[in-house]
């Protein structure tokens, strides 16, 4: 990455936001230097005329500059030319523009905190096929702090060496915490990670949620045809994910489809049922016959209580109960 002056060039137009919020309250002073040292190179407050040899380098450059300094950033524009290159971009504070929540949750709303930050950088590719930055502002509204940019999500990292190194020491019975407290060892003390404890524990529920342990998976896949072999009023859909990994799964027998064209006038639904291994929730639909009693009508194995998932399987109830 190449680094010189040039001439200041017009800025471009405003366009699509990509968010990076901060998980936790963001209240300490301006403590961010004039020069910041990544690694064992001092990176420089940006210039207007600053030159890179490609986009990669502008984003890697500010994002470097941002978490030393104390902010999140966001991609707001790219222009794209007749010749199908990229013209020019901009890359903004996370706090620009108003606050709005773009939570799905309505019991539980995610917080957004947009200031009208207007501290940005734009960058325009010149005829020698580097991007120089044409615009630079670096004032910002709202208090910044290096201790707490890594709290930004556009700051968060999970490699693939945290990650292999959290699955083997969550087979191996080692809690979270202690996982965590390690890692920070390992690096030199907490504030060197890219990422908190609940981003650890987040990815440790991920990886139990979604994947079944392969010879589980297997066997639980090769009942559910068993069983539509001996009856095929037997029903089951499977709900991969994008690495053909089974993440949630519905079935319903012969019997309870029966009963429900029987007793299917009031039906009640619970995921607050888990099993003990993987922790995945537990749903069934379930109703009551002519004696009072509860009559199971089919259930299913989630991998998370969220919209797409509760969708999938209401859609997948449906077509069982021939909508």
């Amino acid at each position: 990455m190449n680094v010189s002056n040039d001439e200041a060039l017009d800025p471009p137009l405003d366009g699509n936001q990509i968010e990076c919020e901060l998980d936790v309250d963001d209240n300490e002073n301006n403590d961010g230097p004039n020069n910041i040292i990544f690694g064992n190179q001092i990176v420089e407050e940006p210039k207007v005329g600053m030159k890179f040899d490609s986009e990669e380098d502008v984003v890697s450059y500010y994002m470097q500059y941002a978490k030393q300094v104390g902010f999140g950033v966001t991609r707001r524009t790219r222009k794209i030319g007749d010749d199908g290159n990229l013209r020019y971009f901009t890359i903004a504070c996370a706090r620009e523009g108003k606050s709005k929540s773009k939570s799905s949750s309505i019991v539980m709303p995610k917080p957004m905190e947009k200031m009208g930050c207007k501290a940005k950088i734009n960058a325009k590719l010149y005829y020698d096929g580097r991007f120089t930055l044409s615009t630079v502002v670096l004032e910002h509204t709202h208090a910044i702090s290096p201790s707490k940019a890594r709290y930004f999500t556009c700051h968060k990292k999970l490699d693939a060496h945290v990650k292999r190194r959290l699955e083997v020491m969550d087979k191996a019975g080692v809690r979270p915490s202690k996982n965590y407290k390690a890692l920070a060892i390992e690096a030199g003390g907490y504030e060197n990670l890219s990422f908190g404890e609940k981003d650890c524990r987040n990815y440790i529920n991920k990886v139990r949620n979604e994947l079944l342990g392969e010879g589980d998976a297997e066997a639980f896949l090769k009942y559910l045809m068993r069983m539509q072999e001996k009856n095929d009023r037997f029903f089951y859909v499977i709900d991969l994910d994008e690495e053909s990994r089974l993440k949630n799964v519905f079935w319903a027998d012969a019997r309870s489809r029966a009963a429900y064209e029987s007793f299917g006038d009031v039906i009640t639904f619970d995921t607050t049922y888990l099993t003990n291994k993987y922790k995945m929730p537990f749903a069934p639909f379930v109703g009551v016959n002519h004696h009072g009693q509860s009559i199971l009508f089919g259930c299913g194995l989630l991998s998370n209580e969220n919209t797409d998932t509760f969708v999938w399987l209401f859609n997948t109830w449906l077509k069982c109960m021939s909508g």
